[in-house]
């Protein structure tokens, strides 16, 4: 080997930087330690609610010392920002995708118009896209230009005053098309920035936050994040602040009064109805609501029920006020409804038709709410609307109160002046609203306020002050944004997954070092050194790279692991041929060396097309797989090609025989003489029961498809004692019309899948799904447990929801559509790769049929097995991606043996066809069972230590690799073999030598 001294410095300097670059997550580590211990003895577990004040203590503590130097310079707030990412699984957090809305965009950009063909175009999208993978924007246009006559540059579309500079009157609806694609793509950018400066001020270390392509839609990431609830809002809170001038509650006396007995009128008949229908109720019956009637006539809360609206008013508002009546929380969508019929509108004078009622917020812990006025006109916009705001501080009022203080830009300052000018003169007040909310409504009694200074005050809390501030100074969103996925996982649970990582990781690495020294005696244990070194560059290169690890990450990397040592295990076996020829050791090392090297690249870069495939259309968790596989791909042949060299080629020099060997493994597969074509009839036959019974399986009872795939949301909810599947899915099926429950690990563990309301976004949904699954198995829960220690997120602890995941029907779609065209587009790019680096078709048709009949019979063990298996077997993006990796798997073993077919093909000319692949494959199964022998063992390792979340994907490579060594042997070569056309070239066996010469 040449350039062995640069080799040397570059591995020790690389070697050096990796140390490095690991040395910051060493530093954090230690430091987080020390703050968790100073905690711990701070706050006892006797202090009431003591989790969350040793959280906020151990921040307390890091922030201190943050500055502080450690080593060399480097301070903690250095370190952590230069420390290994670990992923959402292994810290906690929360990683949603945001959906924002395009229809929301395209209404915004045509001025909130009230066409019909436009909203009916926007309807008729929205509608399209439950069931389509086209963007809504392509959806939108397709269903406009099916309208007769309509026209993208109408009034009443886009030609309005706000796209005047690019929009005429003259345009066709495809130059239309062009402009408002721009637009609609700045939007999206532009709330993408705004949810970027809102991530950046709530201090979560390294978020991430991407576009992902086109479709309106924006991952964010958040490891670490315990406040779930407070992630959602903020992330969710479109922050459409407004100024709106507002009516006193003397002017809407008469209009209330009115409305109350048009609605006597309205709602009269069910009233009548029901009275009849309560007469033919049992006497007994009777008794107990006359029961019922006597306690709520103990309640001065109580309606008297005559009058519809009157009876739900609580206490009228102030004399002069801008409160019209105050209304319990539980009763403002009966009052809003009454309020906003055709009917009880129509009674407003001419002046006050286009007033908008809306709430103001809680009254303490009262449970009432105010109803408000504010003046509309004809479109509904608002005099001030929130984007003129430069700055926003949380700040306290003159009394001591939590408030907002916000500094407008000139525009801004000139209509605020205006504005409370105007409420000066005539004694009003202005209603600050927020997302449709009355935060306040303060009058003016000095005079018109220059300058643009103004102030939001309400029943804020600090936190909620400062979340307020930090959006309105981010900016607001230019449309409102949906979490249509997410996946929530606890601090404890991301400690377990860490801890079982770290446990499969060290197994699997044990025994693969043993196994190296077993089989190949001192040379292993070179080839032990470069596996050690492969893993500190693994691992330096993920921290250098800013990489997050993942458990499925750890996976990949124990998995590289496994194969890895298939690049020393050809190699070394090459050296024990060239050995038994009689060549000295010098030249045997040599000529193995360069004789593995073909082999060695192409089952590497095959495995490493799948990684790729899985990195450009993977997310989340399966990217980071992608990640450390790919990149312990090339480590791995780094090290197996040229640091083993370095220390095999050092120890030759000194003249002393180095054995690849030990007594046990000498004389191992020496002599081997198969007839594999010879069985290929019965492997058929074999292969094609398996593949019936898998079809079978798969048409008749299906696969257990996850949310991934269909939608909904699962939860892993954990008990303090066992408890019944069966029993609790009954409880929640009564709840939510339909779910399921099963054991995931331990007995009192259960994952809990429900597909009830899964196209309704909004934080409020999911509280309100998980606030009814707390109350349905509240007789399996500890009587103490609170909800808000049951739900998702939150600190550290043992019981309740320890991960959640929710995926919406429209992404489930894409997530389907991305998986299969993941799996077919490996497939071509195999085929290709195949068939340029072989020359022949042949090979191509044996390697994809091997790949089929691999996938098949995985799909089918998945769908005979998961209703009998004690672990979870669901179909979802993880499978997905284990499916490809059993494609790489297979590939590299098919690859290793087709190499070596074409090598025996070049040498023995005068060899019959058969009897030539016969040979190449006698001359690898030692390297084919070795290498599939290791990695089934490290795939055990982490089946049987690495948690529950990747059992059934490590079941699946498990499979994988066993049915993959099969085909490598039984189908890929007969395959190949059998599509030979020139069958005359192939004779009945003779004596080798006399066989004439045949080709592929």
């Amino acid at each position: 080997m040449q350039n062995k001294g640069l080799i040397k410095v570059f591995a020790i300097l690389f070697g050096l930087v990796c140390i490095y670059q690991l040395s910051f997550t060493f530093i954090t580590n230690r430091v987080e330690d020390e703050a968790e211990e100073y905690a711990i003895q701070k706050i006892g577990e006797d202090v009431d609610n003591y989790s969350v004040l040793r959280d906020a203590e151990e921040k307390r503590y890091l922030d201190s010392i943050g500055g502080d130097e450690i080593i060399a310079g480097i301070t903690y707030n250095d370190a952590k920002e230069k420390e290994l990412n670990k992923g959402l699984d292994l810290k906690g957090g929360i990683n949603v995708i945001l959906q924002i809305s395009v229809r929301d965009i395209l209404h915004g950009l045509a001025n909130n118009t009230n066409d019909p063909a436009f909203n009916r175009a926007l309807d008729q999208a929205d509608a399209a896209q439950k069931d389509s993978q086209e963007d809504y924007i392509d959806l939108f246009f397709e269903a406009f230009n099916e309208i007769p006559d309509a026209r993208l540059a109408s009034p009443d579309a886009f030609f309005n005053k706000s796209l005047s500079d690019d929009i005429n009157a003259e345009m066709s609806n495809a130059e239309v098309e062009e402009v408002i694609r721009k637009k609609v793509d700045e939007s999206i950018t532009s709330a993408f920035e705004v949810l970027r400066k809102r991530i950046d001020k709530f201090g979560v270390t390294q978020p991430n936050i991407q576009r992902l392509g086109n479709s309106g839609r924006i991952l964010v990431e958040l490891p670490g994040a315990k406040d779930i609830s407070r992630v959602q809002n903020l992330l969710q809170s479109t922050a459409q602040l407004e100024f709106w001038h507002v009516y006193k509650s003397n002017d809407f006396g008469n209009f209330l009064a009115q409305a109350n007995n048009r609605l006597i009128d309205l709602v009269g008949d069910k009233k009548e109805t029901q009275q009849e229908a309560d007469t033919t109720a049992t006497e007994d019956s009777d008794i107990d609501e006359l029961l019922a009637e006597a306690e709520e006539d103990d309640s001065s809360d109580a309606p008297t029920g005559n009058n519809p609206l009157f009876d739900l008013i609580r206490t009228p508002g102030s004399p002069g006020g801008p409160v019209l009546a105050y209304f319990s929380t539980r009763d403002t969508a009966k009052a809003m409804e009454y309020l906003n019929k055709s009917q009880v509108r129509s009674l407003l004078p001419a002046d006050q038709r286009y007033a908008k009622f809306v709430w103001g917020i809680p009254e303490g812990d009262a449970d009432i709410v105010g109803l408000y006025a504010l003046k509309g006109n004809r479109n509904m916009t608002p005099p001030l609307s929130g984007d003129v705001i430069t700055d926003a501080q949380q700040t306290f009022d003159q009394v001591g109160r939590i408030a907002v203080s916000m500094q407008m830009d000139g525009r801004g300052a000139k209509i605020w002046e205006e504005m409370t000018g105007y409420a000066s003169n005539n004694q009003s007040q202005i209603a600050i609203v927020l997302d449709n909310i009355v935060y306040s409504a303060p009058g003016v009694s000095s005079g018109p306020i220059s300058g643009g200074r103004s102030e939001i005050t309400g029943d804020f809390t600090i936190t909620e002050g400062q979340d307020l501030a930090n959006v309105l100074r981010a900016g607001k969103l230019p449309a409102s944004a949906d979490i249509i996925q997410s996946e929530i996982v606890g601090p404890s649970l991301g400690q377990e997954a860490i801890d079982s990582g770290i446990l499969s990781f060290a197994i699997a690495l044990i025994f693969v070092l043993l196994w190296m020294i077993f089989y190949y005696g001192k040379a292993g244990i070179y080839a032990d050194i470069a596996l050690a070194v492969n893993i500190l560059f693994i691992f330096g290169i993920l921290a250098g790279l800013g990489a997050v690890l993942t458990l499925p990450g750890i996976a990949g990397i124990v998995l590289t692991i496994g194969i890895s040592v298939d690049a020393n295990v050809l190699i070394f076996e090459r050296i024990r041929e060239e050995l038994a020829k009689g060549k000295m050791q010098k030249d045997a090392i040599k000529d193995g060396f360069n004789n593995a090297l073909s082999s060695i690249l192409d089952a590497n870069i095959t495995t490493g097309l799948t990684g790729f495939i899985l990195l450009i259309l993977g997310t989340g968790p399966i990217k980071g797989f992608a990640t450390t596989l790919l990149i312990g791909i090339a480590t791995s042949l780094f090290t197996a090609i040229f640091i083993t060299r370095l220390f095999i080629d050092g120890y030759a020099k000194s003249g002393k025989e180095l054995p690849f060997s030990t007594s046990a493994t000498k004389n191992l597969f020496k002599n081997v003489k198969i007839d594999w074509l010879g069985k290929r009839k019965l492997a058929y036959v074999i292969s094609g029961i398996l593949i019936i019974i898998s079809l079978g399986s798969l048409l008749v009872q299906g696969l257990n498809l996850g949310v991934d795939f269909v939608g909904g949301r699962t939860y892993t909810v954990r008990f303090d004692q066992d408890v019944s599947p069966t029993d609790v899915q009954d409880d929640l099926v009564a709840v939510f019309e339909s779910a399921e429950a099963k054991t995931f690990g331990p007995n009192n563990q259960l994952k809990i899948t429900t597909n009830y309301r899964v196209e309704d976004d909004g934080a409020e949904v999911d509280q309100e799904i998980q606030r009814t699954m707390f109350d349905a198995l509240q007789e399996y829960l500890p009587a103490d447990l609170t909800y808000e220690q049951f739900e998702a997120g939150g600190t550290d602890r043992e019981l309740g929801i320890m991960q959640s995941m929710k995926v919406g029907p429209t992404i489930a779609d894409d997530i389907k559509n991305d998986s299969f065209w993941a799996i077919l587009g490996s497939l071509v790019v195999i085929f290709l790769y195949i068939l340029l680096r072989f020359r022949k078709w042949q090979f191509s048709i044996g390697s994809v049929a091997a790949v089929a009949h691999d996938v098949i019979i995985v799909l089918g063990v998945f769908s005979l097995l998961y209703k009998v298996m004690p672990f979870s077997m669901e179909i979802n993006q993880a499978f997905i991606a284990a499916i490809l990796t059993v494609i790489g798997y297979s590939l590299n073993d098919t690859v290793v043996v087709f190499d070596r077919i074409r090598e025996y093909v070049n040498e023995h000319t005068s060899w019959n066809l058969d009897i030539t692949i016969n040979k190449a494959l006698d001359s690898t199964i030692s390297r084919t069972l070795n290498t599939s022998l290791t990695t089934l063992i490290v795939l055990l390792a982490i089946f049987i230590f690495g948690g529950e979340s990747i059992r059934g994907f490590m079941f699946a490579l498990i499979v994988g690799v066993i049915v993959g060594t099969y085909s490598s042997l039984f189908i890929a070569t007969p395959v190949m073999f059998d599509s030979v056309t020139d069958k005359a070239k192939i004779q009945k066996k003779k004596k080798l030598e006399e066989e004439p010469e045949t080709t592929v």
